[in-house]
């Protein structure tokens, strides 16, 4: 002799799964139709600089103002190690889509406080922030490198 045994799941336990499966569906569909919503207000630039980085034969980066041409910055060999990858990565995929350097780097300070460094060649933008404070910071003083008195 067999017994069969048939659990159900109540019907009030259906329906509520049911009611949040088509939530969840109608938001999303309401997100991708209202798209996306800023919390904040947007920040505007508080600084910008323009500028043109290149290798030396010492193995030093060469960082100009891509204005009048002064020097910003020289990064001795085996320093600045973040500055040194982010623009030869962004260098290499000026190449691999056949840009040129003519093209300046944006480095920008926002009123938030974030720092972003723009690629206009390639419409790249990075926020800092996202590499740590200290990476962040060896970019921060790039904005005013250079552009004190008899420099």
């Amino acid at each position: 002799m067999s017994a069969t045994h048939t659990e159900q799941v109540p019907r009030s336990l259906l329906i509520g799964a049911g009611v949040l499966v088509l939530l969840s569906l109608l938001g999303a569909a309401a997100g991708r139709l209202v798209g996306p919503v800023r919390l904040v207000p947007p920040a505007a630039p508080v600084a910008e600089r323009d500028l043109r980085f290149a290798d030396r034969g010492d193995g030093a980066v060469v960082v100009r103002d891509a204005k009048d041409g002064r020097v910003a910055a020289v990064i001795a060999p085996g320093t600045g190690g973040f500055v040194r990858a982010t623009m030869r990565t962004l260098a290499g995929a000026r190449e691999r889509i056949g840009v040129g350097q003519a093209t300046p780097f944006r480095l920008i300070a926002w009123s938030d406080g974030r720092l972003s460094l723009d690629d206009p060649a390639i419409g790249r933008v990075l926020e800092l922030a996202a590499f740590g404070a200290t990476n962040e910071r060896d970019f921060a003083v790039l904005l005013s490198a250079g552009r004190e008195k008899g420099q």
